[in-house]
């Protein structure tokens, strides 16, 4: 029995599966198996991939194709591990993701759940380090990595990933739906995880404007009582993190005015310089103009004439 199952679901992802695989087959800690649930794929190449995929502790499950949260779903009833990972056919895990995290379960009864910070690549290029996951820091922003290692019962008891969630943020809902039943988490402060960001993946979709609030209206619906019981809590940090962001825009603004003066002197300096410059060399010119015309009026040029124009046969004659 293996202490952990990874669970890739892979829709048409067959350009990616095998480098997320390898990432963690490197994992220092090996006690692992990989579920990968193939989503009716209709992607050729990534068809053949998984009609004769062999990887160490790996096997494919085949689904019709009905979405991320079924597949999820599917890999969950066939996982044999205590602790679980969602694991993206696109992305990729640090060597010691499992040891960390594993290491945080194992050293805690009392943890549902343990994620840690993100490294986005691909589409975006930057860090995402979240801070708190209790209930409140989940009622206001999804915290919790997709990936985080989770025990298995806690995820059975939240009844899995919702189907109605199709649309994005599954994770989210499931993370409410585990804290809401009083489990906890932890964040392990190290970048473990490397999420791809891709302009078409369901999650920049789901992050977009109407999409986003439709999400939102779902998500208030379903967890209706836990936004009730914690509305002024979540009200004072969205107020907290709302007045941080406008403090950061005030200073960038400031920053920029600050920039664009900088700039200003800048130009004017350089304008100082250019005008230096073209004045010595206009100088330098004038003189240089002065001395040829010196040295053709002078002795010396008149006598050394037939010398001059002597050099010029001979050469003309040599060429």
């Amino acid at each position: 029995m293996p202490k952990v199952s990874l669970i890739i679901p892979c829709y048409d992802d067959g350009r990616f599966l095998d480098e997320a695989v390898e990432s963690a087959l490197a994992q220092t800690f090996q006690d692992f198996e990989i579920v990968i649930v193939d989503d009716g794929s209709t992607d050729p190449a990534t068809v053949a991939l998984l009609d004769s995929y062999a990887r160490p502790r790996t096997r494919v499950l085949r689904e019709p194709h009905r979405g991320v949260t079924a597949a999820r779903n599917r890999g969950i009833a066939e996982a044999a591990g205590e602790y679980l990972s969602f694991f993206d056919a696109d992305d990729r895990m640090q060597p010691n993701f499992l040891e960390r995290t594993v290491a945080a379960l194992d050293g805690d009864p009392a943890l549902a759940f343990a994620s840690c910070w993100v490294r986005l690549f691909g589409g975006e290029e930057w860090e995402w380090k979240a801070e708190r996951c209790d209930v409140v820091g989940l009622l206001h922003d999804c915290s919790v990595a997709t990936a985080a290692l989770v025990r298995k019962r806690a995820v059975v008891e939240a009844g899995g990933f919702d189907p109605e969630m199709e649309l994005g943020h599954e994770d989210w809902d499931l993370w409410l739906s585990i804290v809401g039943r009083g489990h906890r988490g932890v964040i392990v402060p190290e970048v473990l995880f490397w999420y791809r960001r891709r302009p078409e993946s369901r999650s920049t979709v789901a992050d977009r404007g109407g999409t986003y609030l439709e999400l939102f209206r779902d998500r208030l619906h379903k967890h209706a009582a836990l936004y009730r019981e914690h509305l002024s809590e979540v009200v004072w940090l969205k107020e907290a993190v709302l007045g941080h962001q406008l403090r950061e825009i005030a200073n960038a603004e400031r920053e920029s005015a600050w920039m664009r003066d900088e700039l200003g002197r800048a130009r004017g300096e350089l304008d100082g310089v250019r005008a230096a410059i073209d004045r010595r060399l206009r100088d330098d010119l004038a003189r240089a103009h002065r001395d040829v015309e010196a040295l053709h009026r002078s002795l010396s040029w008149r006598v050394t004439a037939p010398l001059r124009r002597a050099w010029e046969l001979w050469r003309r004659s040599r060429s």
